[in-house]
């Protein structure tokens, strides 16, 4: 498998895991946007809508986003938040 390949194959198993939460997300009015995913295995995400000001959203970022990542995909080292 190419580079190209697994980069995209990598993306979209963070899309489906991503997937998972997104419906908890939207009933608050929020959303996340996969942003990248570092050579050394953190994934970047964005907050968008109600997220981007939500207080909780550091705790949604650990207890949700990067478990979901993380129990989908180990070999993810952390998960953060970008503007």
């Amino acid at each position: 498998m190419t580079a190209i390949a697994e980069s995209n194959n990598l993306n979209e198993r963070i899309e489906a895991a991503l997937d998972t939460v997104r419906p908890h997300l939207r009933i608050d009015g929020g959303d996340v946007e996969l942003v990248e995913v570092t050579e050394d295995m953190h994934v970047k995400i964005r907050w968008m809508g109600m997220c981007q000001s939500c207080s909780m959203s550091g705790m949604t970022l650990r207890a949700g986003i990067q478990e979901a990542i993380q129990s989908k995909i180990p070999e993810i080292v952390g998960v953060e938040a970008v503007n």
